[in-house]
């Protein structure tokens, strides 16, 4: 499996996957392969995870929250990139989203609306009216490090299952 990490079937280690993840897992009809590992939460930040246990920079894929905001509305929506990129919110993201602006959603707001950690913000397990993009390298990336909905584990999956997550939306430069 993915570095230095003792990787469990999720289903083997539940105490480790938030509770909207360990529903939204069990509710994936055709869902894929899960396995999860607890890690140190001090160091559930991407860098430190995988410097910390040998994971590599392009095997893990971040999650992050955004706002979009369009006529005194605002509306929330995931975006999954590899931890080698950045999440272009200010072009494909807003235009995407049909947006005036976008920016990250602010922590309090994320946490509380998603039902997870901060530092361990998955899609799996989302709102179900949240749209949830993936960028195309994720999905050829092969195995890949998610958040669980918390901070003290990761989950490990390939990387082609995110994009068919309930609500997904696969775009080509997502990451740049």
């Amino acid at each position: 499996m993915l570095g230095t990490l003792t990787w469990l079937p999720y289903r083997d280690g539940l105490d480790l996957v938030g509770p909207p993840v360990a529903a939204a897992l069990d509710a994936w009809a055709d869902g894929p392969s899960v396995t999860v590992a607890e890690i140190d939460p001090d160091l559930a930040d991407t860098a430190a995870c995988c410097e910390r246990y040998d994971i590599p920079m392009e095997a893990s894929a971040n999650c992050v929250l955004i706002a979009a905001k369009r006529a005194g509305e605002t509306r929330l929506a995931a975006c999954v990139i590899l931890a080698t990129t950045r999440a272009d919110v200010n072009g494909l993201v807003r235009r995407h989203l049909g947006a005036r602006k976008a920016s990250f959603a602010p922590m309090d707001q994320a946490v509380e609306q998603s039902g997870m950690e901060y530092g361990g913000i998955t899609p799996i397990g989302l709102p179900p009216e949240w749209p949830v993009l993936v960028d195309a390298a994720v999905t050829t990336a092969g195995p890949v490090i998610v958040g669980s909905g918390v901070r003290r584990s990761k989950l490990a999956l390939d990387g082609a299952a995110l994009g068919r997550l309930p609500g997904a939306e696969v775009l080509v430069d997502l990451g740049i």
